[in-house]
């Protein structure tokens, strides 16, 4: 394959489009999400998100339908969960539906592919990360979460406020000095996964994806499901470019394979869970998005 201008100038423009916008997503949802723990005890949400009865795996689901987060965005709120000691198991739930189910890909999709088809596409995701939550809890991989990600980020010191009331404005300090210290912890897989993956993003042409991925294809769902974990794709744009490789001649359910492995496991996402997981539960985690990409795929193909 030849390298062009073109190509080049591709890569890089990505790498600074999305070097920009996760690094103002990281310190906005992480200085939200850290405001949020002033005003709303861990305790409720642990309460919430512990419910051994349906309950929280459900409200974990929903809670990331609601959320507007891509797959790398959902890091920052999946450390507040840690630290507010929230279920393992419904905190995966969130972890896999958040990316997923947010609401600008189930618009864009409503839009593109009809009611039917999203429908579909809602209770196959849903269902799979509630059941992917539990089984990950009841085989124990709760212990290949990180301790580090338990704990507070450290103080950077104590001003002269020390042992008063705080007032509001060492309040926000406060948070933005934890907020901080979790990017700068973040920052070299962040940046080297949004490197890889605009690499990947430049230089594969969208025509070998659709080539490799028509319905001539017997294993055309698991390449598209492959083939989109690599490419970071944002919310905004997989539904488009989905419908553009449906155009091409990718069959929909290589579409509908795509769509689930770049939008829930980015390669992006997947180095910064590096950061806060061991290798064991990473491979779990890429085992079900892979798993739900292709279930998902074949099911699409078998009923549609």
């Amino acid at each position: 394959m030849t390298i062009t201008t073109e190509m080049m100038a591709e890569t890089i423009n990505m790498f600074l489009f999305l070097a920009v916008e996760l690094t103002v997503l990281f310190l906005a949802i992480s200085y939200a999400v850290g405001y949020l723990q002033t005003k709303i005890p861990p305790q409720r949400i642990q309460k919430i998100l512990s419910d051994k009865h349906g309950r929280g795996y459900i409200a974990a689901g929903l809670l990331g339908a609601i959320t507007p987060f891509c797959s790398c965005s959902t890091i920052p709120f999946l450390k507040g969960l840690l630290r507010a000691k929230a279920g393992f198991g419904t905190m995966m739930v969130f972890l896999f539906a958040s990316p997923l189910l947010n609401p600008i890909i189930i618009g864009l999709f409503a839009v593109t592919f009809g009611l039917q088809v999203t429908l579909f596409y809602f209770i196959i995701a849903m269902a799979v990360s509630v059941l992917a939550g539990i089984t990950l809890e009841k085989l124990g991989f709760e212990q290949y979460v990180k301790p580090q990600s338990y704990e507070e980020p450290e103080s950077t010191g104590c001003n002269s406020g020390c042992g008063q009331t705080a007032k509001p404005t060492s309040i926000w300090k406060q948070i933005w000095r934890s907020t901080w210290s979790d990017f700068k912890t973040v920052l070299p897989y962040l940046f080297g996964g949004i490197a890889i993956g605009s690499m990947i993003y430049g230089f594969m042409p969208t025509e070998f994806v659709a080539s490799v991925a028509s319905d001539d294809n017997p294993f055309a769902i698991p390449v598209a499901a492959v083939i989109g974990i690599p490419l970071y794709i944002r919310a905004e744009a997989v539904i488009p470019l989905s419908a553009a490789l449906a155009a091409k001649g990718m069959g929909l359910g290589a579409v509908m394979a795509l769509i689930i492995g770049s939008a829930g496991a980015s390669l992006t996402e997947l180095v910064l869970l590096k950061s806060i997981f061991k290798n064991q539960l990473i491979a779990a985690f890429l085992v079900v998005i892979l798993g739900m990409a292709v279930s998902a795929g074949y099911l699409y193909s078998f009923i549609f």
